[in-house]
């Protein structure tokens, strides 16, 4: 049995849709963290805490039981009362909470003493409303007024944040038959009154608003929670997925583990007009609960035979939100596909371009991708109708604003004083670096971007040839030939016997060795005759450290295996690498890079892949090194099982 990875510090998250609830191990929120109950990229639960007559509680045990419940076992400290201490270790207190919308939480307490003891329970709750950007960058403002209301008639307590026209809440609602809450001094109390072996329960329902639509937590107890409408759902989307028999032990975990990870992370979401709802994959948890344009189109594709439904409501979410006009502040131009689209505070009154942001060069080209993908995984002909409108406008798109310059190449360069510095999947702001280690100056080409356009181009000719429309498809065909011979001529370099990193502001190759290169085996614009080098070249000791593949050369000086992606290795680059390596027949390559990253996976606990890891050098016995900050679960990891 390998030794289990923790990622991340000791916390419990579970989760559903747009709510994600974060706690300490004892299921408790402390104030400051970034621990908290978030909703729609809004901290409504900041703070919560549980005490008798003042005293804290001990932790016995607790965690996550599906990935939206959850259920925690503390007992007593010693606790003065009138009637005398009550001892230590003598009461049971369950926290159970359930996820569907807003929080059902049920506290559970048993009285394991001798005697008879009645004491005040304490619940201190605080909600700072902040959103989740500020929570993340640890810079919180407050902008709006805070007001909490207690209705002792119907036992809740109503604390609502309103900034202008900006309006979140949270209801909380009590239920016992026995105890009445009592609101005070910033605490809700119950008297808790117990003989020997007696028990106590109370009901907790957490109703979530956002603005003026009403979130209600599930009715039921959590015990209870098998009957849950997104239980079933559940079940019948495993019911749905593809499934395999194997007698690798340890890949059938990984695999397992993926398609619940994908499970809890689809986002449902309402189509026009809210007369139905569709599932795209959300990013990751718990920053990255939203519609994003380059993960969930990469996702799909990793899906795409596991769950095309992943596919059909990506295309679709992100077709309504495709750009119709130029707005610099989001670095938004017709025909291109968003990034992220955030619902918090900051985004509502533009303090961030995220109403969606459209900085990202790779997506429109990958939107192309995907709907080839899905309707040859599904034979659906009305898909491709139902999304050509979208995907022409994306061709005008990659033609009239990403080739910014008209030399054939697809650039980035951000037009926002917000925006991001660079808009490929490696997004940090230091991510593409000169071989000396400095920041690469725009508008940047980044060779993975070429290969994607090349590949959309063929698909899309592929998907004109169905529709009956042959001159499209041969215009389309004679593009990426152009661009096949293009790209070789000016990214190939003998010297260094690899692809160009990117050509720079001035033209110039960026001769950096990084993983970007096993992206262009992945679409095809690599000759076969230069295929074998590319190989080679990534899996030398510089770039591969038995864990995967390197984001970046350890022979850089920008190397740092800690780094977000100047060193570390992410499961979803070397699945693609992977996928490449096996297009030119490098199978061997091929199997060992998919065997480091499952082996890499069955290291970490509940065998699910984070989003990167680091990439300090693998021997034996060893394991993985988690990166501080890595989402789990993540789309594009837990999907880089299926490729």
């Amino acid at each position: 049995m390998p030794f289990k990875v923790q990622v991340g510090p000791p916390q419990i998250a579970i989760h559903h849709g747009q709510t994600v609830l974060i706690t300490e191990l004892d299921g408790q929120i402390n104030w400051p963290s970034d621990r908290g109950l978030y909703f729609n990229d809004t901290r409504l639960l900041s703070s919560w805490r549980i005490y008798a007559n003042g005293e804290p509680w001990d932790l016995l045990t607790g965690g996550a039981t599906t990935y939206y419940t959850s259920e925690v076992h503390l007992t007593n400290r010693a606790i003065k009362t009138e009637e005398g201490p009550i001892p230590p270790h003598t009461l049971g207190l369950v926290i159970s909470r359930s996820i569907e919308g807003g929080m059902h939480e049920d506290l559970d307490i048993i009285n394991n003493g001798e005697k008879h003891v009645r004491f005040q329970l304490e619940i201190s709750m605080r909600s700072d409303f902040a959103d989740i950007f500020e929570v993340k960058s640890g810079n919180i403002v407050r902008r709006g007024r805070i007001t909490t209301e207690w209705l002792v008639s119907k036992q809740q307590l109503r604390t609502t944040y309103r900034n202008a026209d900006f309006m979140r809440a949270v209801v909380v609602s009590f239920r016992n038959n026995s105890t009445k809450g009592v609101y005070a001094n910033g605490r809700l109390s119950f008297e808790v009154s117990l003989p020997p072996g007696g028990a106590w329960h109370c009901c907790l329902s957490y109703t979530l608003i956002d603005g003026t639509v009403e979130h209600p937590a599930p009715r039921q107890c959590v015990a209870d929670s098998h009957e849950l409408e997104h239980a079933q759902t559940l079940e019948d989307w495993l019911r749905t997925v593809l499934k395999i028999s194997t007698n690798n032990e340890e890949f059938y975990r990984l695999y397992r583990q993926a398609l619940e990870d994908m499970a809890a992370l689809r986002l449902p979401i309402s189509t026009t007009g809210a007369d139905r709802m569709v599932f795209m994959p959300a990013a990751g948890l718990p920053w990255f609960v939203a519609p994003f344009g380059r993960d969930s189109l990469i996702v799909s594709i990793q899906n795409v035979l596991i769950y095309p439904g992943f596919a059909r409501g990506a295309l679709e979410i992100l077709g309504s939100l495709q750009a119709t006009e130029l707005d610099n502040y989001r670095d938004a131009e017709p025909g291109k596909i968003p990034h992220e689209l955030r619902r918090g505070e900051l985004a509502h009154f533009k303090l961030i371009p995220h109403t969606p942001y459209y900085g990202t060069a790779d997506a429109t080209p990958l939107y192309l991708i995907t709907l080839h993908h899905a309707w040859r995984a599904t034979g659906d002909r009305k898909l491709l109708e139902e999304r050509l409108e979208t995907a022409e406008r994306c061709l005008l798109w990659i033609d009239q604003y990403g080739d910014r310059d008209g030399d054939g190449f697809q650039e980035y360069q951000t037009r926002s004083p917000v925006g991001y510095e660079n808009m490929s999947w490696k997004d940090a702001g230091e991510a593409v670096v000169y071989p000396d280690g400095s920041l690469v100056k725009g508008p940047k080409a980044l060779c993975e971007l070429q290969g994607y356009v090349y590949d959309a181009w063929l698909r899309m000719a592929e998907i004109f040839d169905e529709l009956g429309k042959h001159n499209r498809a041969r215009e389309l065909r004679a593009k990426a030939a152009r661009l096949f011979d293009q790209f070789n001529e000016k990214f190939w370099d003998d010297g260094i016997g690899f692809y160009a990193f990117a050509l720079d502001g001035d033209k110039k190759k960026v001769l950096t060795i990084a993983s970007n290169p096993g992206h262009c085996l992945w679409s095809g614009i690599v000759p076969p005759e230069r295929a074998a080098k590319v190989v080679q070249r990534l899996m030398e000791p510089d770039m591969w450290c038995k864990w995967g593949i390197r984001t970046l050369s350890t022979e850089n000086p920008a190397f740092n295996p800690y780094s977000y992606q100047n060193g570390s290795i992410w499961p979803h680059d070397n699945a693609i690498i992977a996928m490449g390596f096996r297009r030119y027949g490098f199978n061997a390559e091929a199997a060992r890079v998919a065997r480091s990253i499952s082996e890499a996976g069955s290291h970490f606990l509940l065998n699910q892949l984070p989003e990167l890891y680091t990439s300090t050098q693998r021997h034996e016995p060893s394991f993985p090194i988690q990166y501080l900050g890595a989402n789990v679960p993540q789309a594009w990891a837990a999907g880089s099982v299926f490729m």
